[in-house]
């Protein structure tokens, strides 16, 4: 028996990367997955995002693991598509017990101050695109009457204004990943009568495309940053995918039942400094 057998969760930003990490995670768990992706780029974001070809791929490691999977392509910016693919989720796998918001993006190294299109894109995805994804998923948990836990994944940036630099691009980051954080205890406080537990995850840097990409590789080594990489722990530049899921699978199991509403960094201590 696994620990989240006979659930159903849903991941958005799923194709790879941290979402790929905790589909999987899940799936070894017991768990069916709803597998959100855009699967195509984002304009003002200045690296390649997943493809259909990476979703296929964890579609193919959740069904390795055993359990079924519903592949979604979706933008989180476009709410009613994001309804739609959700809901096809559901009419497959039924009604949603996890949540983990992970879809999010990030333009480090574009220096450019005054980038309306990079700010809203940014914005856009990771703030509203969460919220969105309460709204596709949360009544599916009420409906299901047996309440739920939901992940809203910020970052370390999310608690802290180290490392801005002026651009659109880290004040957007910066101020998206901070409004998470109002989301996820609101939303606390509003799905707690149904025995929803919400709480926010904040990595520092994760070894994962968003980062490990030419474009950002190529402009923290033109001009490093290392307010943004700095933390506690030595030798820790980034921590890896396997370290976050390890914290989310706390937060959606039966061991953190009692916790909701809190922040939970996994960043090697880089909000500490």
């Amino acid at each position: 028996m696994g620990e989240f057998d006979n659930t159903v969760a849903v991941i958005t930003g799923a194709a790879r990367g941290q979402g790929r990490s905790h589909a999987v995670a899940l799936a070894e768990r017991g768990a069916d997955i709803v597998a959100v992706d855009i699967c195509a780029d984002i304009n003002g974001i200045p690296y390649a995002l997943g493809t259909e070809a990476d979703l296929d791929k964890t579609v193919r490691l959740v069904e390795a693991a055993g359990r079924r999977v519903v592949p979604v392509v979706a933008d989180v910016r476009d709410l009613a598509q994001l309804e739609t693919g959700v809901q096809a989720g559901i009419d497959e796998l039924g009604d949603i017990d996890i949540v983990i918001a992970n879809a999010g993006v990030v333009a480090m190294g574009d220096d450019e101050s005054h980038s309306e299109p990079v700010f809203n894109a940014i914005v856009d995805t990771n703030l509203n695109g969460v919220w969105h994804t309460l709204l596709a998923t949360v009544p599916s948990i009420i409906r299901k009457g047996r309440g739920g836990s939901v992940v809203l994944v910020s970052s370390s940036q999310g608690l802290t204004g180290r490392g801005g630099d002026g651009s659109a691009a880290m004040f957007a980051y910066a101020a998206s990943k901070h409004g998470v954080v109002g989301l996820m205890r609101s939303a606390a406080n509003a799905y707690a009568p149904h025995k929803i537990r919400v709480n926010s995850i904040h990595p520092g840097g994760v070894a994962t495309p968003m980062i490990i990409n030419d474009f950002v590789i190529n402009r923290m080594t033109e001009k490093p940053n290392r307010a943004v990489s700095q933390t506690l722990l030595p030798g820790v530049p980034l921590v890896e995918a396997q370290d976050v899921t390890d914290a989310v699978l706390w937060l959606v199991g039966p061991g953190s039942r009692y916790v909701t509403g809190v922040s939970i960094p996994v960043d090697a201590g880089h909000v500490a400094m």
